[in-house]
């Protein structure tokens, strides 16, 4: 999220300096590794990980289930540069968690941990309003348009892509040459898993 917020300060998002490079801090210590789980429908999660080197911290998105033998990379910030992961119709369905989910539930803090993996280049007028509230809600100024515009532009390492749906894979492949999205998401997966995968990634 913080190079998502290159050319604004703290003040733009209604937090004070001292208090983000706190967070900063925490997020990047190399002692600390921090993770964060996003429940979703069918099992299925989001794992956040923060990887803290030395020198810079690099964030990979997993998309996990406890049938698979094997995690899908949505997004990864390191020198391998994986993605975009998502795009916003499928951002979009997953902002509301499923009733129980033990993790990340609200609503805004899904879409804000997940932004970063989006990079769309056709993103609706719809999430331009949804970041708005997101941030007029935690106390950031109303007049945040171009802000909210310059958070969906995509994360710098591959921006916004095209995207469209495959009727007959039933998701959302993506154009961008370093995006996993290239081929359909759990392709290798067993009829069963996949139908549930599309299920839970796709809004019907």
């Amino acid at each position: 999220m913080t190079d998502l917020m290159k050319g604004f300060t703290p003040e733009a998002f209604a937090s004070d300096a001292g208090d983000a490079d706190a967070m900063l801090d925490t997020l990047h210590d190399p002692s600390a590794w921090p993770m964060f789980t996003v429940p979703l429908a069918g099992g299925f999660a989001i794992i956040v990980h923060f990887n803290s080197g030395e020198e810079f911290t690099t964030r990979d998105y997993f998309l996990t289930h406890p049938d698979w033998s094997q995690n899908l990379v949505l997004s990864s910030d390191d020198q391998d540069r994986i993605g975009p992961g998502l795009c916003w119709p499928e951002l979009a369905a997953l902002l509301e968690a499923p009733p129980g989910a033990a993790g990340v539930a609200g609503s805004h803090a899904r879409l804000l941990l997940l932004l970063p993996v989006l990079g769309d280049a056709a993103v609706a007028e719809e999430a331009v309003t949804a970041v708005v509230e997101v941030m007029v809600a935690h106390g950031a100024p109303e007049a945040s348009g171009a802000l909210a515009r310059h958070l969906l532009r995509g994360y710098p390492t591959w921006g916004a892509e095209d995207w469209w749906f495959d009727d007959d894979e039933q998701s959302w492949p993506c154009k961008g040459d370093h995006s996993p999205r290239k081929v359909p998401l759990g392709d290798h997966l067993p009829p069963q898993q996949h139908a549930a995968l599309e299920a839970c990634l796709t809004p019907r």
